[in-house]
């Protein structure tokens, strides 16, 4: 039907304004034009760019329909052509009319499976293993695929204009250059084989196959093409075709006709090379313009920017017309940016638009999450939350859940993050790590793993065992896991009952040889059997878990036929990569006027109220990538967009989200690494307003953030003083507690009497404490050997009994060999001294208290006295701590030597050492580590307690402790004596942060 002002013959394109509201307005228009009596608009055929817009674009008739009263609607034909933005995703294809000489395009796991191995063909000895290679045949797809859209074939890569720059390129580029060109030559050979073609060619040749077809015989019934704005060229000339039809058109979104002529050249040539030797896009283009993208579409079109008509409807939220003008005065390129001095108010009006700042990403879910709240109360008022950010859209689903406001994050998680996916993944990573303790109690306590037992029984017994493995690395393998059930057993019988059913899906996964490559679909049948084993059903119930089913069944088919290998140890790692690749949608039934949407998703969607999150660098726009394979100059000459064309999509996407009727932009200053930079769009927002900024800022619902969590100012929390009942007080004392009762009771109070201990970590770091145990395990095997073997051969056996990592073993072996040979030398050398027990319990009484300890050696001089030697891996004590009274462990030992503590064997006790495995002073030994140190005032020392004197000052604060915490009344004060050099094991019980720094104040006012 003719329109009104247009030239005849003239194609016929239009453009809807930001402010109209594309999907309303696009409905408001073509059902007036093209419904028909008894069929509506059933013979019409929209071109939609992407399944999301075909959806957006069905709920916009539904309610037109609904706004009208139309009783029924017979809805036209919609199919996908292509995708907004060709990096995010490729392929969606046109429905084949006819085509059937047309190969059929390859699925995308097969293609990867295939180019793995051409790549490898062509890399030989060089290539990549497992996760590595696929990584790199996912890469090489993605850059072919940026090619073919482009309509750059494989036999370009050996134009004049690449071979030219080919000797300017780094190595690594010319490299991957050859690289990519001899792949490519291989995979059309292998895809002429196959009898195939890549998705993205095949899509490129629907179009022209429909173009052509649709020239020759324009089909009866109407075609429009609505909110495509992929230029890629095969399109272009698709779409040139659909505004040629007699009941043709093409609808642009957001398309800025009120931009001046010299405004649209400075956007650069975009495409209109003067010669065929000049590249498509030039250095100046503008090319992170919004309308960039539309500039190029339009020239690949071959219709003039005067040819595009705006759109005759506005849709039901439509906001003032205004808004386009600042729209468009708001993305100027950087020369005609400088009119915003002069640009009169109604140029600049952004009425309706609001600028949020929040303090961090939690704060800003959190208004936003107000702000929803607010806008749904309205009745008939619809919302949308734009982001690009997936955490921040995570938050917000979940603060808006506290309201029962069930919000869907449309964009979707990865596979790899799901329940279902995550289950699979943790199956994957207890066969790379060879059933390592932190996977394998992280499967087993999966939420969906019950393993057939009711779900509270195998968590109890899951939790036993688990108490039982923690600590330092164990062996790999499930045999410690044995070996701590048979233990349980003893006293809980359904712990054996648990690992029973436990174990029957495990066995298979560690059954495999680690390092020795098996096929990959094989490996996967084995995850997906021992997964279903642990979960059930319910590994596969959910959409995740449709998704994980759907995904293993392809990966193995195309792993199979592509006869792909890999070490179980790399699966966790090709696996994540692979399901980080699948989107996994909730299902429909979240509120029906409330979306959290992706960039995809929000494109050509309208609300009422639409909230732009995440404004920051990085996160939008999105931080540009360098293409993995092909050098920039290599693309640019080749007529590919590079990563700053994202960019212009990106703000592409905020004009678009600009025109609704209300709109919030949101930002947070910071972020989970520092200090964020605000968006360069933001930013532009910002300049805009100018001084009206103010009057833009919406500091209600962060006010209302803050608020929502803030409570009323706590009082100073009080330095922590437990008194506990005499009768809780009457403990026993061990040798190295006696310090800690006098320097922190607190911590004596927490580990002692209220029997509190830290647990370790799952495969815990060795600790200092640990390497003191292997220390001590070691020197008392070899004391206790009979005959005497080298120490070093007992060191041996003790770290291949405790399985002691790798990178322990070459940090701290060697010295500590030769720390042990030293003692080894010290003792079977020793002149008048004889070992008289090693690693003996000792105990005394004391005022009724027992008082014990084990003494690491007792050595008997020739005169008859004993010698109290406690072994160390570090400094010893010092004698100024000796003497404050925090170190008095070696004269416990004595005082408990003089009473016969130790087995029967009874005297005084004359020497105390330290006998130290760390590094010696230089020319102490000619070992270099150990040496002996006595902590009394001996020698040349002016500090410390005389020898005679250590054994009744012991026994002084001995007792003075007793009469003051274990048989007296004093407080168990936290941090007691300041000068104690404490663990920090209870800091958090006794919440130190929060009174220490009041502590003098409190004792001034004490």
């Amino acid at each position: 039907m003719a329109e009104e002002g247009r030239v005849a013959n003239q194609p016929k394109v239009y453009s809807i304004a930001a402010h109209r509201g594309f999907a309303d307005a696009l409905v408001a228009g073509l059902v007036p034009r093209y419904a028909e009596d008894g069929l509506g608009l059933a013979r019409l055929t929209l071109l939609l760019p992407s399944s999301r817009a075909r959806r957006t674009i069905a709920e916009a008739f539904i309610r037109h329909a609904g706004e009208n009263g139309t009783p029924g609607l017979l809805m036209p034909r919609m199919a996908v052509v292509g995708d907004l933005d060709l990096d995010e995703a490729l392929g969606p294809l046109l429905d084949p009319l006819g085509t059937s000489d047309i190969k059929p395009a390859i699925d995308p796991q097969r293609r990867m499976f295939a180019l793995a191995a051409l790549i490898a063909e062509e890399m030989g000895a060089d290539a990549p293993k497992g996760a590595t290679l696929l990584r790199l045949a996912r890469e090489t797809g993605a850059t072919m695929d940026r090619l073919l859209v482009e309509d750059v074939g494989p036999e370009q890569l050996l134009d004049e204009k690449v071979l030219a720059i080919h000797p300017s390129l780094s190595e690594h580029w010319q490299k991957s250059l050859r690289i990519f060109a001899r792949v490519q030559v291989k995979w059309l050979a292998w895809l002429e084989a196959n009898g195939a073609l890549d998705a993205a060619a095949r899509r490129n040749r629907l179009f022209d196959h429909a173009a052509a077809r649709w020239k020759a015989n324009p089909p009866a019934s109407p075609i429009v093409a609505a909110g495509v704005t992929s230029a890629a060229p095969a399109l272009a000339r698709l779409l040139r075709v659909v505004a040629d039809l007699p009941q043709g058109a093409v609808i642009l979104p957001d398309f800025d006709l009120t931009m001046s002529g010299e405004v649209w050249d400075e956007l650069g040539r975009a495409g209109n090379r003067p010669t065929p030797d000049d590249t498509v896009f030039d250095r100046d283009d503008a090319v992170t313009h919004p309308q960039y993208h539309l500039k190029l579409l339009l020239n690949r079109m071959g219709v003039r920017r005067e040819e595009v008509q705006p759109w005759h409807r506005k849709g039901m939220t439509a906001a003032p017309p205004e808004r386009s003008h600042a729209i468009g005065a708001l993305f100027l390129p950087p020369e005609a940016s400088k009119v915003w001095a002069d640009l009169p108010p109604e140029k600049r009006r952004l009425a309706g638009v609001r600028v949020m700042q929040c303090a961090n990403p939690e704060e800003e879910a959190q208004a936003i999450a107000l702000l929803v709240r607010e806008a749904v109360e309205q009745p008939e008022k619809r919302v949308a939350v734009v982001t690009p950010d997936r955490a921040l859209a995570r938050r917000v689903v979940h603060h808006l859940a506290r309201w029962d406001i069930l919000a869907d994050d449309s964009a979707g998680r990865p596979l790899s993050q799901t329940a279902a996916g995550r289950a699979f993944l943790l199956a994957a990573e207890v066969m790379a790590e060879n059933a390592m303790s932190v996977p394998l109690m992280a499967l087993l306590g999966h939420p969906l793993a019950s393993g057939g037992m009711e779900r509270s029984v195998w968590l109890r017994q899951l939790r036993r065992v688990e108490r039982e493995l923690r600590g330092p690395r164990l062996e790999a393998g499930l045999d410690p896991v044995r070996e701590t059930v048979a233990k349980l057993s003893e006293k809980h019988g359904n712990v054996a009952k648990f690992w029973e059913a436990a174990e029957a899906a495990l066995v298979p996964l560690v059954a495999r040889d680690h390092d020795a490559a098996a096929p990959l679909g094989d490996l996967i049948d084995t995850l997906a059997a021992s997964a279903e084993a642990l979960c059930g059903e319910r590994l596969w119930a959910r959409e995740d878990g449709r998704s994980l089913a759907s995904f293993v069944e392809d990966f193995c088919l195309h792993a199979r036929e592509a006869g792909f290998a890999v070490a179980p140890r790399d699966v966790a790692a090709l696996l994540s990569d692979a399901m980080e690749q699948v989107a996994v949608r909730p299902p429909y039934g979240g509120h029906a006027r409330v979306q959290v949407l992706g960039l995809l998703e929000a494109r050509m969607n309208r609300a009422d109220l639409v909230i732009c999150a995440g404004l920051n660098e990085g996160v939008w726009p999105a931080r540009g990538s360098v293409d993995a394979l092909l050098a920039p100059p290599v693309l640019r000459n080749l007529g590919v967009p590079g990563s700053d064309f994202r960019i212009g999509l990106s703000a592409h996407d905020l004009a678009g989200t600009l025109g609704a009727p209300e709109v919030v932009l949101s930002r947070a200053a910071r972020d989970e690494g520092g200090p964020a930079i605000p968006s360069r769009f933001l930013l532009r927002v910002q300049a805009l307003l100018g001084d009206q900024l103010s009057r833009h800022e919406e500091e209600r619902a962060v006010e209302l953030a803050k608020a929502i969590s803030r409570a009323d100012p706590a009082a100073p929390y009080p330095r922590p003083k437990p008194m506990p009942s005499a009768e809780q007080r009457l403990v026993d004392i061990s040798a190295t507690a006696l310090d800690r009762l006098r320097g922190d009771p607190y911590q004596f109070y927490a580990g002692k009497i209220m029997q509190l201990a830290e647990l370790d970590a799952l495969d815990a770091e060795p600790s200092p404490a640990w390497q003191g145990t292997v220390a001590h395990e070691i020197l008392q095997k070899w004391h206790e050997a009979d005959p005497k073997v080298p120490i070093a051969e007992v060191m041996g056996r003790v770290f291949e009994a405790r399985n002691v990592h790798p990178l322990m073993r070459g940090l701290w072996q060697p010295r500590l060999q030769q720390a042990l040979e030293w003692v080894e030398h010290e003792i079977t050398h020793a002149d008048g001294r004889k070992v008289v027990a090693v690693e003996q319990w000792g105990e005394m009484h004391v005022d009724g208290v027992r008082v014990h300890g084990k003494i690491d050696r007792l050595d008997r001089f020739a005169d008859g006295t004993l010698g109290i030697v406690d072994y160390k891996t570090g400094s010893p004590p010092s004698s100024k701590m000796v003497e404050q009274g925090f170190a008095l462990q070696l004269g416990l030992l004595g005082m408990m030597a003089g009473e016969s503590g130790f087995g029967g064997v009874k005297g005084e006790a004359s020497a105390f050492e330290y006998w130290s495995l760390a590094k010696a002073k230089p020319d102490t030994n000619p070992f270099g580590f150990g040496y002996v140190e006595t902590p009394l005032k001996i020698g040349s020392k002016r500090t410390g307690i005389e020898p005679e004197d250590f054994l009744p000052e012991t026994e002084t604060y001995l007792t003075d402790a007793i009469t003051r915490w274990i048989k007296g009344d004093d407080p168990f004060t936290a941090r007691f004596n300041p000068d104690y050099p404490a663990y920090d094991t209870y800091d958090q019980l006794m919440r130190l942060e929060e009174w220490l720094p009041h502590m003098d104040v409190e004792e001034d006012e004490a």
